[in-house]
């Protein structure tokens, strides 16, 4: 009789849970939801109540210029970040919202463009993540690409959109050593520079230029 394989130690796995809802608490920018949750701890059904910040599907962009060896930022500012820390002016990674009935690797194109102002010349989805899975209904899919970081503008961002993002040029080693010197705090960035170190050695491989 052939038995099927309990899954890995270190892999998410479907949960036996009973979920009822939602109850929209607020329709802002995202929908917040209430839902009540029901699981089973030893035998016990033990009910509960989750709210949710419905996010959707985003898009970030690791932009690499491979022939100047640098990895292309922005700087933005985030109110989160000010309450929170103080330091509001942060640098990130490009990302944005995939919108419905839009391709990931669509969405990564266009926000590339958007956001430091220039197009990318190859692309490839990296990993995937999800980013407050306690709070956050939201996965991020991040996409490598290639650009002319000499082709950069000052300014770049959606004027739809009132956004508003200053593009620049890091040298990769200077990147990957943030990582270490506590400098940057945002969860996109700290994960994508963690790929960046792991993968670096595979770029011109994965982005079609070896």
């Amino acid at each position: 009789m052939n038995r099927q394989s309990p899954p890995p130690a270190l892999a998410d796995a479907p949960a036996e849970a009973q979920i009822d809802g939602p109850t929209l608490i607020g329709p802002g920018f995202r929908r917040f939801e209430r839902w009540g949750v029901t699981l089973d701890f030893g035998g016990t059904p033990t009910a509960m109540t989750r709210d949710i910040l419905r996010i959707g599907r985003t898009v970030g962009i690791v932009a690499i210029d491979l022939a100047r060896d640098e990895i292309v930022l922005i700087r933005q500012f985030r109110l989160a970040a000010h309450l929170s820390t103080g330091r509001g002016d942060i640098v990130e990674i490009p990302a944005g919202y995939v919108e419905p009935g839009e391709a990931p690797a669509a969405a990564a194109a266009r926000e590339c463009l958007e956001e430091i102002g220039v197009a990318p010349q190859a692309l490839r989805e990296i990993f995937g993540f999800m980013p407050a899975p306690g709070m956050l209904e939201e996965y991020a899919h991040i996409f490598l690409v290639s650009v002319d970081a000499s082709q950069l503008p000052e300014r770049a961002g959606a004027p739809g959109e009132i956004e508003y993002t200053r593009p620049i040029r890091v040298p990769i080693d200077a990147a990957i050593a943030a990582l270490g010197a506590g400098t940057v705090e945002n969860g996109y960035l700290l994960v994508s520079l963690q790929w960046l170190a792991l993968n670096r050695h595979r770029l011109a491989a994965l982005l079609g230029k070896d």
